[in-house]
């Protein structure tokens, strides 16, 4: 299984997010998903909003263009990145 899926005009992401680290970074890959490290906390959805802030960094999109699909509440998610591809997701997270 990968951790991404192009669909039509965006890229969806599998992501388990390890909240409260030292820096927001890309851990790597693991169980299936890209694992990605916040330096927010899990509270009043800070963590949500630090992941669709660097992942917007990341990808060179409006935070706007990243929607959280699933998992709001949960350590692992589901997201979409409009305007960006497969390979974009491959090259930038790896």
């Amino acid at each position: 299984m990968s951790w991404w899926k192009d669909v039509p005009g965006a890229v969806e992401l599998s992501v388990l997010v390890q909240p409260r680290a030292s820096r927001t970074k890309v851990v790597g890959e693991h169980d299936g998903r890209i694992k990605i490290a916040l330096a927010a906390p899990p509270v009043d959805g800070e963590a949500n909003a630090a992941l669709i802030e660097f992942l917007a960094d990341l990808f060179d999109v409006r935070k706007a263009d990243v929607t959280l699909l699933d998992g709001d509440t949960s350590r692992r998610k589901r997201l979409s990145v409009r305007g960006a591809t497969g390979a974009d997701a491959v090259a930038k997270l790896r």
